[in-house]
């Protein structure tokens, strides 16, 4: 499901509601979960899951290519962990 998608799913389920007005809503929810990833908190949506950032610390790798060594620097990545209502929807289908 893309973004588009899910806007037009909560326009259609919230006919009071109009679409710019779902589209703002799921902006600004989008933009305070980067904001707040970011600034290095993390991000709990309860029965969905958490967001969180994990740190990748500097290595050196291999080009598969050339076989060549590369320095890879340190890097941030955005990590997402289910919660239990999430999980048992998923693995008993229903």
């Amino acid at each position: 499901m893309t973004k588009s998608e899910l806007i037009a799913r909560l326009a259609e389920a919230n006919p009071h509601l109009y679409q710019r007005d779902v589209e703002r809503i799921v902006t600004t929810i989008f933009d305070e979960i980067t904001a707040a990833l970011a600034e290095g908190d993390r991000v709990e949506l309860r029965g969905f899951g958490a967001f969180s950032v994990k740190r990748r610390g500097a290595r050196i790798g291999r080009n598969p290519r050339t076989g060549e060594t590369v320095r890879v620097s340190e890097k941030f990545i955005p990590y997402f962990k289910t919660g239990k209502q999430l999980r048992e929807k998923l693995n008993t289908g229903s």
